[in-house]
């Protein structure tokens, strides 16, 4: 039996870890290279991360739509590619704040950075720089908010009801890679090449891993790369149960849901909640623990890797462990998937409690 299915896993899983090397690079560049040129303060920084995260939060809403309207191949592709459009944008926010502000329209990031030094008038700087990242961000988070519906359509696509929740803790462990290499790599560029190439570099692996998507992702039963026991093994949610005498696929499967009808299913409100009560945690991290780590301790963002790295390496083992706890209550305590996804989130749920023990040890 061939296994193509996981070798789209891995492209699921590096998709989602440069969603999330985009995401970082502001988080891991502003407080050191970006706010000094620019003039911000924590609520400069604030506005925007605050903004990125309502666009992304109302992209998400449209995300699924959109994907199920392109079909995972294109639908994947086009968010990839907008993403990644938006991550790079960020990298000559400081030429056009240049050209605006000091009338220096110069292709040079370091002149760039002298013509914004002349500029008398810091509120106007802060303006025209924070109102540029947040458009870039704006473009960033519609890409961004189209990379899990895409990544979980594909995963229903090549894997059958019972390794999905293994397969989707794979790439979604991306989220966790990305965030891990973000501190080990970008401060570093940064610190090197200046800033702005920090963005253009990490934007641009976006673009080669869709170079790469369009020869290998093909819905299962037109990819030649699947032969027909591995087909056979995708398939078999929908292959006749002979003991029982009936077909095990889903009445619904194939059928479309309206936007407002899945307001009316328990499980919609069971995840959102569930995000909602979690994700918060998980972003705070993201956006603020290295300027954390600045503010409170004095650590640029080159001394801060270690630690930053840490924090993001004991949340990569949890989302490991989130894939093995459906599979064991499904199987060791036979409750149906639904269920056993639910206790999952809950243990879950409990474990970002855990960071307010912290606190004491912080001196």
């Amino acid at each position: 039996m061939t296994n193509h299915r996981w070798t789209i896993v891995v492209m699921l899983f590096m998709a989602t870890t440069v969603n999330y090397l985009d995401r970082q690079v502001l988080s891991l560049t502003w407080a050191d290279f970006i706010a000094p040129e620019f003039h911000w303060t924590n609520s400069d920084y604030g506005t925007i991360t605050g903004l990125f995260s309502i666009f992304y939060a109302v992209s998400m809403l449209f995300a699924g739509k959109f994907i199920d309207w392109m079909d995972t191949k294109k639908g994947f592709l086009w968010a990839i590619g907008v993403w990644s459009f938006g991550a790079v944008m960020h990298a000559f926010c400081g030429l056009l704040t240049a050209g605006i502000t000091a009338g220096e329209w110069t292709m040079s990031f370091h002149g760039a950075r002298q013509a914004i030094g002349t500029v008398g008038d810091v509120s106007l700087v802060v303006s025209v720089s924070v109102t540029l990242f947040v458009f870039a961000r704006l473009v960033l988070a519609i890409g961004e908010a189209g990379n899990f519906p895409a990544a979980i359509k594909a995963t229903a696509e090549y894997f059958p009801k019972k390794d999905r929740a293994y397969a989707t803790s794979i790439f979604n462990s991306g989220a966790q890679i990305g965030a891990l290499l973000a501190p080990l790599t970008i401060p570093f560029i940064a610190k090197a090449w200046g800033w702005e190439m920090a963005f253009i570099v990490i934007g641009a692996l976006g673009f080669i891993w869709m170079g790469f998507w369009v020869f290998i992702y093909h819905k299962p039963e037109k990819s030649k790369k699947v032969n027909t026991l591995e087909l056979a093994y995708i398939n078999q949610d929908d292959a006749t149960d002979a003991t029982e005498g009936r077909v095990k696929a889903d009445e619904n499967a194939g059928k479309k849901v309206s936007f407002n009808k899945a307001f009316k299913y328990k499980q919609t409100w069971s995840f959102a909640v569930g995000k909602f009560l979690t994700d918060g945690v998980w972003w705070f991290l993201l956006f603020w623990i290295p300027a954390y780590l600045s503010s409170v301790y004095g650590l640029d963002s080159t001394q801060s890797a270690p630690h930053v790295f840490v924090v993001y390496a004991i949340s990569m083992i949890s989302v490991f462990a989130a894939g093995y706890f459906p599979a064991y209550f499904m199987e060791k305590k036979k409750l149906d998937p639904y269920q056993g996804r639910m206790r999952a989130m809950l243990l879950f749920a409990f474990f970002p409690l855990l960071i307010l023990l912290a606190q004491p040890l912080g001196g």
